[in-house]
């Protein structure tokens, strides 16, 4: 195995972000769900804190949608680059760095340095564009995986993650109960409800018409379809932020009344009126200048898949069975996307087994995104949940 520093050449800039990269050759090829094998792929990591002499107190961090393995801290000379979730990790923090070992990993797929549609297939010369396969949440985990052998680390103190993040934190669990001692799922689901799939495919659609998609093989054209893009973001916006937020935030203010109207509107159906339509249209442009199209895609439907039960008849407490971690969930009760009663779904199939869990319910306002801010209740569950994990040792976990 081969490791690399900084960017990968022939790609667009924003797969560009400074970290380790780590050539991994399994002497098995990986094998992912949909069939293909890949012998040879890249995985973008950042890590912070010091892996101790025995490497019991690794944890890592599982990325969501449109997030990458910056996980926290800011890059030399790059002011406004901070890590997504760097309000909870770094030294002294929540999860802190003096005593923990953070590892954050790009998925397969993505477009921020890890093997993704953008990168060129060894097997044809060419970009992977829409020939990328398609991966699962168990294909990230099973990379990941390969990631922590080539790093030497047998077993994780934890592994943690929000929303879509939360999933592959889960799914760790119980595709590799050995591997690791506790698990911390905020803000997440066993899998997603028909009005999330509805959601994923609108976004999707968005996308595969826009005209300069090219059936996912644009980066031929030299185009990308940044209409698509922007409307996707726009309809992912709407469902991170709850009603309240949007309304105390935005209400019915509009951008720029006119002067001289009794109502103040431009009776206009293209321009921008409303606070609201200018900060969608924000999000969207902003968003489009540096997602992957295909990406997009491919997560959304990592997404839509992923469901434990499944093989079990739908029974979540028998797909739960193999798991030995401890576990800590955290929910918010204005997530509407990812609701309190799907994390209660999965305290009750882990206590039908069980498990030691913990679970907090935080009564906060901000919907879906909360599980990246600062709501101090919320910062002190995960405070509180990784001292006891430092004060245990690995013969203690629940893992062991």
């Amino acid at each position: 195995m081969t490791t690399t520093f900084g960017s990968l050449s022939r790609v667009p800039t924003y797969d560009a972000l400074p970290g380790h990269r780590l050539v991994l050759e399994p002497e098995a090829p990986l094998k992912l769900d949909c069939g293909v094998k890949l012998g040879q792929f890249t995985v973008a990591y950042q890590t912070y804190g010091t892996l101790n002499a025995d490497k019991s107190n690794a944890v890592l961090v599982c990325h969501a949608l449109n997030a990458s393995h910056h996980v926290a801290g800011v890059y030399e000379g790059q002011p406004h680059s901070e890590g997504w979730w760097d309000n909870m990790i770094g030294p002294g923090k929540p999860v802190d760095t003096n005593h923990f070992f953070v590892i954050g990993v790009n998925n397969l797929g993505s477009c921020f340095g890890s093997t993704g549609p953008m990168h060129t297939n060894p097997d044809t010369g060419n970009v992977y564009g829409a020939n990328f396969p398609v991966v699962t949440v168990e294909d990230w985990v099973n990379a990941q995986a390969l990631l922590l052998d080539a790093l030497g680390i047998d077993q994780l103190a934890a592994v943690m993650g929000g929303s879509l993040g939360g999933m592959q934190a889960l799914s760790w669990t119980f595709q590799h109960p050995d591997r690791v001692r506790h698990a911390v799922v905020v803000a997440s689901a066993p899998n997603l409800t028909a009005e999330n799939i509805a959601f994923n495919e609108v976004a999707r659609r968005a996308i595969v018409t826009d005209p300069d998609f090219h059936d996912g093989h644009f980066y031929a054209h030299g185009v990308v379809p940044k209409r698509g893009l922007r409307i996707a973001r726009m309809v992912g916006h709407i469902t991170y932020l709850s009603d309240d937020v949007m309304n105390e935030k935005f209400g019915r203010q509009l951008r720029d009344a006119v002067t001289g109207s009794d109502t103040g509107y431009r009776y206009s159906t293209q321009d921008v009126e409303f606070q609201i339509e200018s900060y969608l249209r924000y999000q969207g442009d902003k968003f489009s200048e540096y997602f992957d199209a295909n990406t997009y895609l491919l997560i959304t439907r990592a997404l839509d898949y992923f469901d434990p039960a499944r093989l079990f008849g739908g029974d979540l407490s028998k797909a739960f069975a193999a798991i030995r971690a401890k576990f800590l969930l955290v929910s918010f009760t204005t997530d509407w996307r990812f609701s309190p009663a799907r994390s209660r779904e999965m305290v009750r199939a882990l206590l039908d087994n069980q498990r030691d869990v913990s679970y907090a319910e935080i009564d906060a306002p901000h919907g879906h995104d909360a599980f990246l801010l600062d709501d101090p209740r919320y910062m002190q569950v995960v405070r509180s949940y990784f001292e006891r994990i430092a004060l245990e040792s690995p013969l203690q976990g629940g893992a062991a």
